[in-house]
Formats: C-alpha cells, sequence, structure tokens
C-alpha cells in the first residue's frame, strides 16, 4: 500500500495561492487514483479533490479554485490552490482512492485498504 510525502504548504493571505505536491514513498503512482485530503482542526478529515489517467473530482467548495493534476513521469501528483480562503487552513494528505468510485460516479471514497497517512503538510490562510 502507497504511503505518500507532502510539500509545498506554508503561510498566506486570503486570496493567495499555493501549490501542493505528493509523491509515493518508495513506490510508483502506477494505476492508483489518488485524492487529496484535509484535515482542519477539531474536524474530520475529508476529501478536497481526486484523480485518475481520465477524470478528476472536486468537493464543491473547491471548484474553480483548486486543480488537481498528476505527473505519472515525476511520479508527483499537485494541488494548485488559488483564491486560498481562511476556511482552507488545514493539514493536507495524500491517499489512494476507489479507482471504481471516480469512474463511473465522478466521487472520491477513500480506497478501503487505504490506511497509511503521510506527515501532511500545513496550509495556513491568515491575514
Amino acid at each position: 500500500q502507497l504511503q505518500f510525502v507532502e510539500s509545498g504548504g506554508g503561510l498566506v493571505q486570503p486570496g493567495g495561492s499555493l501549490t501542493l505536491s505528493c509523491t509515493p514513498s518508495g513506490a510508483t503512482l502506477d494505476n492508483n487514483s489518488i485524492g487529496w485530503f484535509r484535515q482542519a482542526p477539531g474536524k474530520e478529515r475529508e476529501v478536497v479533490a481526486c484523480i485518475s489517467h481520465s477524470i478528476d473530482s472536486y468537493v464543491n467548495s473547491v471548484k474553480g479554485r483548486f486543480t488537481i493534476s498528476r505527473d505519472d513521469a515525476k511520479n508527483t501528483v499537485f494541488l494548485q490552490m488559488s483564491n486560498l480562503k481562511p476556511e482552507d487552513t488545514a493539514v493536507y494528505y495524500c491517499a489512494v482512492v476507489r479507482k471504481s468510485d471516480l469512474l463511473v460516479y465522478a466521487r472520491c471514497v477513500l480506497d478501503d485498504e487505504f490506511k497509511s497517512w503521510g506527515q501532511g503538510t500545513q496550509v495556513a490562510v491568515s491575514s
């Protein structure tokens, strides 16, 4: 099972932009569908976006502001975030998502076998 290393977080003002990256540790992305998740203080972890080789999907709160992409040659999944809001403040993680849910329903669902969360990368949006 893949475990990811996330990077690119930081402190940014509202309306600013950041690009996050994640890469699997000691493995390749291969045919896996990958999702970005986030966990804000005192809240449960939630999905943000996910991507396969043919489709991507976003939660409503980030549509039009975030873009997920993957570069298999670089073995990396990216999350470009723009027009950031204070409510985007969270630790961001990558994980494997169910390919069938994404391809059939355009839905990001954590893979049942994924249990190895990485350290995540902190995003703080504040003036």
